[in-house]
């Protein structure tokens, strides 16, 4: 093949050129669709749930790579893809098996426990489109009398021996207890010590025998015995748990843990139905786990499997401890709700173990035990109301979401959306589970997930299909002449090619894609530029570039047309008003211009007198161009100079500058047309002059005071009002001399009176004495003496008186 002889610096320009075009075109985030480069409807409709694809085989256009074919679906219907041509499959769901949750009270009919239904639906088949979520509502009802077992796993190493006692009539006193909770209640015992090996045992003869100390007779140390499967007859748990014997062992920690794991895994032995299965682990010590059986060298671990023969636990010196992790994992898968029933010296460790076993609870147990029916009453209760979701394993790229609605309103999501507590017997939750794929597994194969209140023995099998192919992929065409002489598969509107082929029409191979011959022609008029630089050359033909924007594309033979460098207007590409083909505008009806921001429809013009520019003008690009001078406006029709001008905006300029006038109470909503601007003086006021002409006013108002103001209209046709932000209002009289002049005015007026009556009566008086005299003077009286006057003396004469 011939080499081309390219200069180093051309090289180099090239490929900053393509270098910084693609980072022009590489921002953070953008259309999922356009970046996942889909070269089939398969692809494409796995990269997300916005994403479609366009079997219309005359949908790309020249230059444009398959892979455009895969858009978001409104970019799919803007570049002309109808609906009926877009792949878009939708995920579904469907109920197989949806029996309704049990209404049933206690003393009604008796029902098979496989009969009573706690949670809604059964069994679901769901339909996954990656990235869609499929959501579904699970209720859950707590049933009236619903069936219980309990099996009783008791600590018998030596400390126990006054529990035992008190155990030993557990179990016609709990039967009456938790018949006020159930009609169908069975009980079982099992009791454990420890390994059987040096060093948590003495392994001599004797102490094999009897590994207590004294006169004590115990019986010979076990690991685990499954003294009783679990039965309805307490009498009988009576008489078996009274025959037991308590053991021994050297170290504190028991052996309890083996002990569960086989309660767990036997269920045959056990006698576990699928019901609510409780698990009572009474001890006074603590616990060996995985690991502590290199103390006496046992380093398998523990296979998770029953070893029972005749109801004892034979391989517990073979297999180590199981590890908490373990013992959560088979408790779950055996849906068994465990109560610790611990003394006071052991709280804190079984505290912590009960947040470590879900559906678990921890009661302080008495000395001797004697308390242990209330506290198996105390820890069902609250156990019983709470439920907790939880689901198998999910297969990878698959998630899920829980959202609670529980009791009196209480909602959660998260971890939080998994469970709801304070449950009564006969409430109903609800949770809404949304399942997401985010791809499709490897083959496409469906999947199973279980999902399960967590100590309860029924679930809902969710059955998962993924929609990892379009419809149209199952009619396709293998070896189809349309892509180039059977070298691929025509589906979906487009070619898959064949290993080894390439091109639209998987019309190349991969060998021949860099031949000279090809490259040629991808130049246009034999220029340097292969694709103009907006794309690549495969098969001798220009596979543009696809752009981060869908909305952008390069197209033509040689990648030399685009639709977003057009004139822009308002910074909008073609105004709005058109589209960009090959960087021309072309425009919608009734627009023109280079960047179709011209208008020909004239309604905008419209004056209110139905004339076009009030006949005062002439429209242009659906904007009036006044030709009077002396009128403004969009449609010609203002006159800041006219006659009228002042008067008509009187009152606007009084209520907005003032506060005043007939219009201040509807103000804001008549008179908020015009831009008001205060000066200080009317030397201030614009004058005659400027670029628009202005209208100088003079106007009074109710109170004889004068305002001044100027009126126009802008270059940019809004309305401006200049106004003198002070009234000229006419000077008042001066109050204080008019109240002193009409006080003093009063004062000497009063005087003067005063002064007139005074005379008027000296004058009156004097006439009055002097006609007085006068009449004095003319009376004639008799001056002797009055006939009828008696002297009010009266004179008396003593005789015997001799004047001596």
């Amino acid at each position: 093949m011939e080499q081309r002889n390219i200069p180093f610096w051309l090289q180099l320009l090239f490929s900053l050129r393509v270098y910084n075009e693609f980072a022009s075109l590489q921002p953070s985030e953008g259309n999922e669709c356009i970046k996942a480069n889909a070269k089939s409807c398969g692809e494409c409709i796995q990269v997300g749930a916005k994403c479609g694809w366009c079997t219309d085989p005359e949908f790309l256009k020249q230059g444009e790579a398959t892979s455009t074919r895969c858009d978001e679906l409104e970019s799919l219907r803007k570049r002309g893809c109808s609906g009926a041509k877009v792949e878009n499959p939708r995920g579904s769901q469907e109920a197989l098996k949806n029996k309704t949750v049990t209404n049933r009270n206690k003393g009604a009919k008796k029902l098979r426990p496989e009969d009573i239904t706690q949670i809604q639906p059964q069994k679901l088949t769901l339909s996954l489109r990656s990235g869609e979520p499929q959501s579904f509502n699970l209720k859950f009802k707590r049933a009236e009398d619903y069936p219980i077992d309990l099996y009783y796993l008791m600590d018998l190493s030596y400390s126990m021996k006054d529990d035992l006692e008190n155990v030993k009539n557990l179990g016609t006193q709990l039967m009456l207890e938790m018949s006020k909770i159930t009609s169908d209640f069975r009980i079982g015992f099992g009791s454990f010590v420890e390994k059987t090996v040096m060093p948590y045992i003495s392994t001599t003869p004797a102490k094999l025998l009897n590994p207590c100390t004294g006169d004590q007779n115990c019986t010979s140390p076990f690991s685990y015995k499954n003294v009783l499967k679990l039965t309805s007859n307490g009498q009988e748990f009576n008489t078996l748990v009274g025959r037991q014997q308590i053991s021994g062992n050297l170290d504190s920690p028991e052996g309890g843990f083996d002990a569960i794991m086989q309660v767990a895994v036997c269920g045959e032995h056990i006698g576990w139905r699928n019901v609510t299965r409780l698990l009572v682990f009474s001890t006074d010590a603590g616990f060996h786990f995985a690991g502590d059986g290199k103390l006496g060298g046992i380093v398998l671990p523990n296979d998770g499997k029953c070893h029972l023969e005749n109801n004892m636990y034979t391989m517990s010196h073979y297999y180590d401890y199981p590890s908490i992790a373990h013992l959560v994992q088979k408790l779950s898968d055996n849906n068994i709700q465990t109560i610790f029933a611990i003394t006071e010296e052991f709280q804190p460790v079984y505290k912590e173990l009960k947040n470590l076993i879900p559906k678990s609870a921890v009661g302080t147990l008495s000395a001797n035990s004697s308390n242990v029916i209330n506290l198996i009453i105390d820890a069902y209760n609250s156990l019983s109301s709470e439920v907790i979701l939880e689901n198998s394993k999910l297969a990878e790229g698959v998630t899920i979401a829980y959202q609670s609605r529980c009791k009196n309103g209480v909602t959660g999501e998260g971890e939080m959306g998994r469970k709801c507590s304070n449950i009564s017997i006969g409430d109903e939750v609800s949770f809404t589970i949304s399942i997401t794929a985010k791809q499709c597994p490897k083959m496409g194969k469906p999947e199973t997930i279980k999902i399960k209140p967590l100590g309860f023995t029924e679930e809902v099998e969710i059955a998962l299909n993924f929609i990892c192919e379009c419809d149209c992929h199952k009619n396709g065409t293998e070896n189809s002449d349309i892509c180039h002489k059977g070298n691929g598969t025509y589906e979906c509107g487009a070619c898959r090619c064949n290993e080894g082929r390439i091109g639209r029409h998987c019309e190349c191979s991969t060998n021949e894609v860099t031949s000279e011959d090809l490259d040629k022609n991808c130049r246009k008029d034999n220029g340097t530029d292969i694709c103009s630089n907006n794309g690549d050359c495969v098969c001798g033909t220009c596979e543009c570039k696809k752009r981060e924007n869908p909305e952008e594309r390069y197209s033509g033979k040689f990648c030399d047309c685009d639709n977003f460098n057009c004139d822009r207007s308002n910074n909008k590409l073609c105004g709005g008003h058109g589209h960009c083909e090959c960087r021309v505008c072309i425009c919608d009806a009734n627009w023109t211009g280079s960047a179709c921001d011209c208008s020909l429809d004239t309604t905008t013009c419209l004056a209110s007198n139905k004339q076009i520019c009030n006949g005062r003008g002439t429209c242009e690009c659906g904007t009036c161009k006044c030709t009077d001078p002396k009128f403004q406006g969009p449609t010609c029709e203002i006159c800041p100079t006219c006659p009228g001008v002042c008067a008509e905006h009187k009152e606007c300029v009084q209520c907005r500058a003032f506060g005043t006038g007939e219009k201040k109470e509807t103000c804001e909503r008549d008179c908020s047309y015009f831009n008001l601007i205060k000066v200080k003086d009317r030397d201030k006021l614009p004058q005659p002059g400027q670029a628009f002409p202005l209208m100088h006013c003079k106007e009074r108002d109710a109170n004889d005071c004068w305002f001044y103001y100027t009126y126009a209209v802008n270059n940019n046709t809004e309305k401006e009002v200049h106004v003198v932000e002070t009234l000229d209002c006419p000077a008042g009289p001066d109050i204080i001399p008019i109240v002193a002049g009409v006080v003093a005015g009063i004062v000497l007026i009063g005087l003067a009176l005063l002064l007139i009556w005074k005379l008027l009566m000296i004058i009156h008086d004097r006439r009055e004495f002097a006609k007085f005299e006068k009449e004095k003077m003319n009376a004639k009286w008799d001056t002797g003496e009055n006939p009828i006057y008696k002297s009010a003396v009266t004179t008396v004469v003593n005789p015997k008186y001799e004047g001596k």
